[in-house]
């Protein structure tokens, strides 16, 4: 009897851990997920998404997420290629395109991007001066990114996008920013002034020219200039003899 219900307890536990088995031999994967599987540690297969079999004790399965990894890179001292020194900080956008290559090729894929991201944001900015990280930063994100990105492209990762986010100077520097700043408009300033005087000095010449092509004309600037003048009472007004004559209709004695 004793025997019989010792055999019936030790039948539901083996049945209790068979389900138990069973049921830890299942996994469950999102459709962002995929489970790379390793049998007796050798790589096997990459599974998923949805239900599958991994066998206790023969198979392993690393879940590995394909989304859109959002990554901040700290921010990091640079020196410009005109020796300036700034802090540039960056955001990356990448993702794992092949979860083989992701967990096989590299220890930790995240922690190795970020770093290989640090360095290379140093090297390629520290190739460039200072006004071409303040005005051309489409072009250097996109330097960034082709560089990242042929790196990690054996790791399985596809770096879709960087963005350079700010790059801060130190007060001395904005100063010195600010008076160049300043200088240059000084000098659009002058050099649109002399342009103008330039542009007025060709027309007087032209008019000069043509007054002195037609006596007519002269008159008429005379007179022009004589009604401005009229309207001061205080002004005396001297005709030159010529001017008299010429508004007469005589010709000047010789």
């Amino acid at each position: 009897m004793t025997y019989e219900m010792g055999s019936g307890l030790l039948m539901l536990i083996l049945v209790l851990l068979g389900l138990l088995l069973i049921a830890s031999s299942f996994r469950i994967l999102r459709e962002y997920q995929r489970g790379v599987v390793f049998m007796l540690g050798r790589f096997w297969r990459v599974k998923g998404p949805g239900l599958i079999l991994v066998i206790p004790g023969v198979q392993q399965m690393v879940r590995v997420d394909l989304r859109t990894v959002v990554m901040d890179v700290p921010t990091q001292d640079v020196i410009s290629h005109d020796n300036v020194s700034v802090k540039v900080n960056a955001v990356l956008y990448f993702r794992v395109v092949d979860p083989e290559r992701a967990i096989i090729q590299v220890a930790n894929f995240l922690e190795a991007t970020s770093q290989l991201a640090q360095t290379t944001l140093r090297s390629v900015l520290g190739k460039h001066e200072l006004d071409e990280m303040l005005a051309e930063r489409e072009r250097l994100n996109l330097d960034i990114q082709k560089a990242l990105d042929a790196q990690t492209d054996g790791w399985g990762i596809k770096v879709s996008n960087v963005e350079i986010k700010h790059v801060d100077l130190n007060e001395s520097m904005i100063r010195a920013i600010a008076r160049q700043a300043e200088a240059e408009r000084e000098r659009r300033a002058k050099i649109i002034h002399a342009e103008g005087e330039l542009q007025a000095s060709v027309k007087l010449l032209e008019a000069a020219r043509m007054l002195a092509q037609q006596p007519e004309a002269m008159q008429l600037r005379y007179m022009q200039t004589l009604t401005q003048i009229a309207g001061d009472k205080s002004s005396t007004i001297v005709f030159p003899m010529d001017i008299l004559q010429a508004l007469r209709g005589k010709t000047p004695p010789e």
